[in-house]
């Protein structure tokens, strides 16, 4: 089943909502004087039906996020082969074999004991992941991730890690009406980026962060993944 708009309401597919927000990515990119080719667009699927889903698959998205693992596993199952799947929420320790068969990239490392239980996992599963280090720029006592300043112990596990590999950094940012307030964490997540990079190397280059109501201005301060729901697929049902 492709979506397909409702030209008689007015309410557009996922096709049309997912070249729209293409086209505000580019425009975002332009102003930040930056390739729209090096963004990767990940599309949020929590809670989004498989249909959605496909519709997103079929008109050219390739990299899609889920929140829970046990959520991902059958629906990546029902999508079938062709998408690059992201584990873009937070990942329990007790998942994380489940985690490396099921996902290319995990966004979510925050603890040493966690990427430490991921290098295992990837190990006996005999598949190498990438994956990127959660910072909670924001300092949001509700929000998981590793705060800026204690993040070197966790590098160095990762270091010492051999069947992952750190990528670069994630963030997600604390709720705004107007999406200039959160410009300052986009800005200090790609400046602590730009420090490590120096240390880990070219791979460690991406940086994970804006979602439907804010990504615009992530784009325009460095963003090379997006990743985005309720503006490419609609309200959650």
């Amino acid at each position: 089943m492709v979506c397909r708009p409702n030209t008689a309401s007015g309410v557009l597919g996922v096709e049309e909502r997912l070249e729209i927000v293409r086209q505000r990515i580019a425009r975002a990119a332009v102003r930040g004087g930056r390739d729209p080719a090096s963004i990767t667009l990940i599309g949020a699927t929590k809670s989004i039906d498989v249909d959605r889903v496909r519709a997103a698959f079929h008109a050219g998205l390739r990299d899609f996020g889920e929140n829970r693992v046990q959520e991902a596993v059958p629906k990546i199952a029902a999508v079938g082969a062709g998408p690059r799947w992201h584990l873009i929420g937070h990942l329990q320790r007790n998942k994380a074999r489940h985690s490396v068969g099921a996902f290319g990239v995990i966004h979510s490392i925050d603890t040493v004991a966690l990427a430490e239980t991921v290098d295992r996992a990837a190990r006996l599963t005999g598949r190498r992941v990438s994956v990127l280090i959660e910072v909670n720029v924001g300092g949001e006592a509700t929000k998981f991730g590793v705060a800026p300043g204690a993040m070197e112990s966790l590098v160095g596990a990762l270091g010492a890690c051999e069947w992952v590999q750190p990528v670069g950094l994630m963030t997600v940012a604390p709720p705004a009406q107007d999406p200039e307030a959160v410009r300052p964490v986009f800005r200090t997540l790609r400046e602590l980026r730009d420090g490590l990079q120096r240390q880990l190397g070219d791979t460690f280059r991406e940086l994970s962060m804006g979602m439907s109501d804010d990504f615009e201005v992530a784009v325009e301060e460095g963003a090379t993944m997006v990743r985005i729901g309720r503006a490419i697929f609609g309200e959650r049902v």
